[in-house]
């Protein structure tokens, strides 16, 4: 629950501070009543009984006017007496009013009831109301100094309700000007609590798309190559027994069983967010060179006989996890379009650290394409999201993609990422 500002305190010190003196001013009216301290002597009983009996009244009716407007305050859903609000100050006035007939001691009580023309009426009905009443006050304070020593029109029966008035106009205007200002800064609470709902909530989906874009990147670069490799290795082993070829397909059962746990290594690591298990086994080096051999394994599984090379250029540094994994990603995504697609007899991987920065580059003499075609969306069946995979990789680390094809002719896929402060350097 959120404290109160300083204005609302204001006011809520003002509003039980003018209910209080309601309630003050109409007890004293009644005590001086029953006391008969009033300037023309005691009162006669019935006067006494009709004053007891509209002050009770008086009571009721703004006891029950308030208490309905702060349950609304605090509960918007129960009763609201706001329509009702003009006809609530009528009947307050009026038995103000009615008082005034019996005892001049009501008339104090003309000063709370002021604010409550302030607040209830447009100011361009407050600002009469509250003339007449002051002049119905001087009026009532006159008629009952008749026939005492002082009677007649006194100064202070005119300057004392004028001067209240004023007060009570002055008064009013201010709290209207903090009534205000307390209702606009609300209005900016609540703006500025939306609006940060909606940012949280737009962060939190930020979140989880970058999260499904990195699962997205990981399944395309890791499992789905593997599975892919499964399949293949599953078929090839079925064709060996097949045709008698045991131990074809003894071993190809055992690159099966190899690529399955690599698979389940590398779901398990990021679904963590750790590097690939291939890498916590050996460095960049090794992993590329291993990768180039399993990609030869494969493509003999499907009956094509491709040569994979894999080369290192310049003296190999230790680069972070990061890059290290994009760059092994790169390699896995670039040979399996090789072996799936490029029908080619040989290829080469080539890693090279040029001190500013590393470069890794795929060649193979396939059957090329056209690169335009490279680029185009996501194909329904989850494939073609290679390159945009691998794109998005490299533009966090202000790394470059470049590919090099033609129909016929080949391709090259050369990867260019810049070494991070103090990596690399001489």
């Amino acid at each position: 629950m959120q404290s109160p500002t300083g204005s609302a305190t204001i006011l809520r010190v003002l509003r039980v501070s003018l209910h209080v003196g309601f309630a003050v001013l109409l007890l004293v009216a009644i005590v001086r009543l029953l006391a008969g301290a009033g300037p023309t002597g005691a009162p006669s009983p019935v006067a006494v009984t009709a004053g007891l009996g509209l002050s009770a009244l008086l009571a009721l009716v703004y006891l029950a006017g308030t208490v309905l407007e702060k349950r609304h305050a605090s509960d918007p859903s129960r009763f609201n007496p706001a329509p009702y609000a003009l006809w609530w100050l009528a009947a307050v006035m009026a038995l103000w009013l009615l008082l005034l007939l019996v005892s001049g001691d009501f008339a104090w009580v003309a000063f709370p009831l002021f604010f409550l023309q302030l607040h209830l009426l447009p100011r361009r009905l407050a600002l009469p109301a509250i003339s007449v009443s002051t002049a119905l006050l001087v009026g009532a304070l006159w008629f009952h100094s008749r026939g005492t020593a002082d009677g007649g029109l006194q100064l202070a029966m005119v300057l004392g309700p004028v001067f209240g008035a004023a007060f009570a106009v002055v008064t009013g205007l201010a709290y209207r000007a903090l009534f205000l200002e307390a209702e606009n800064q609300r209005l900016v609470a609540e703006e500025l609590r939306r609006t940060r709902d909606e940012l949280a909530k737009t962060q939190h989906d930020a979140g989880m798309l970058a999260e499904r874009e990195r699962l997205a990147r990981e399944i395309h670069d890791t499992l789905a190559q593997g599975f892919s490799s499964i399949v293949l290795m599953g078929r090839s082993a079925e064709k060996a027994l097949d045709s008698g070829d045991v131990e074809t397909a003894k071993e190809r059962l055992r690159i099966v069983q190899e690529t399955a746990s690599a698979n389940l290594s590398e779901a398990r690591s990021f679904v963590r967010g750790l590097r690939s298990p291939d890498l916590e086994q050996s460095g960049l080096v090794d992993t590329l060179r291993r990768l180039c051999e399993k990609t030869e394994t494969e493509a003999a599984a499907r009956g094509t006989a491709l040569r994979c090379r894999f080369e290192v250029v310049g003296t190999p540094v230790e680069l972070p996890n990061t890059y290290q994994t994009t760059l092994l990603r790169a390699a896995q995504a670039s040979l399996a379009n090789v072996w799936a697609h490029a029908k080619a007899r040989a290829a080469v991987v080539t890693l090279s650290f040029l001190g500013t920065e590393v470069t890794l580059d795929v060649f193979d003499d396939g059957v090329g394409f056209e690169p335009t075609t490279a680029d185009g969306p996501a194909r329904g069946d989850g494939t073609g999201v290679g390159l945009l995979s691998l794109r998005e990789r490299l533009a966090a680390l202000d790394g470059t993609l470049d590919l090099e094809s033609a129909p016929g002719e080949g391709t090259v896929v050369a990867i260019r990422v810049p070494l991070p402060s103090g990596e690399g350097a001489e």
